[in-house]
């Protein structure tokens, strides 16, 4: 049997401007709460930026640089999310987000995971929950300086990091170590070297970890 004092660790690849993402998220908080295991889930967020392909050097984002999602892509991605809501019975402010960068929101996400790690889970839900149940803007850092004030956490440490240009190096570096480690999409669950992609039910993120 597994020691029950040893945390399993679920590594999660996301970009918050992913509505799957945030599904994704959703199936994972069910099965943190039918989860029979006695040792601790450790959450390791990992960054992944859907925009990748279309940032210009600054970081903005080219709107007309072609990445092949048209019209007829962005339906069946509606589609697909209207049928994870109905699964998940989550309401969603809205299907896609296309014009919300996240890098910022990323930057900030960094930031508080790596200063004040008891507190990025909330911060986390905070972001999440304010694009995909409010419809507010998390490319802002007004909005994300409010989300942080209201988990508890120091304003300034998100505004501090949105012009950190170490932490913006850092961040990178790690949207460039995603695919390395074999992630072309997300969300992507990854625990005991084996992985699950998509929004996939609970049940399958308790085989993931558990090997149940």
């Amino acid at each position: 049997m597994p020691d029950s004092s040893e945390a399993d660790r679920l590594l999660v690849y996301a970009d918050y401007v992913c509505p799957f993402c945030y599904l994704g998220r959703k199936s994972l908080e069910r099965y943190e709460e039918t989860r029979e295991r006695q040792s601790p889930l450790e959450i390791d967020w990992q960054p992944f930026d859907l925009r990748r392909g279309k940032r210009n050097p600054d970081g903005s984002i080219d709107h007309a640089v072609d990445d092949g999602k048209d019209d007829e892509y962005f339906e069946q991605a509606k589609q697909n999310v209207r049928r994870l809501q109905e699964r998940y019975d989550v309401e969603m402010a809205q299907e896609i987000a296309t014009d919300v960068d996240s890098l910022p929101a990323q930057l900030a996400s960094l930031a508080v995971k790596e200063e004040a790690p008891d507190q990025w889970r909330a911060f986390d839900d905070a972001i999440y929950e304010a694009l995909w149940q409010d419809g507010r803007d998390i490319g802002d850092a007004d909005v994300l300086a409010e989300l942080a004030a209201d988990v508890g956490l120091p304003s300034d440490v998100v505004r501090a990091a949105l012009v950190d240009d170490d932490r913006r190096d850092r961040l990178e570096e790690l949207f460039a170590e995603a695919p390395q480690q074999g992630i072309t999409g997300v969300p992507t669950f990854v625990s005991g070297g084996y992985a699950a992609r998509g929004a996939v039910p609970p049940a399958q993120l308790e085989r993931l970890v558990e090997g149940a």
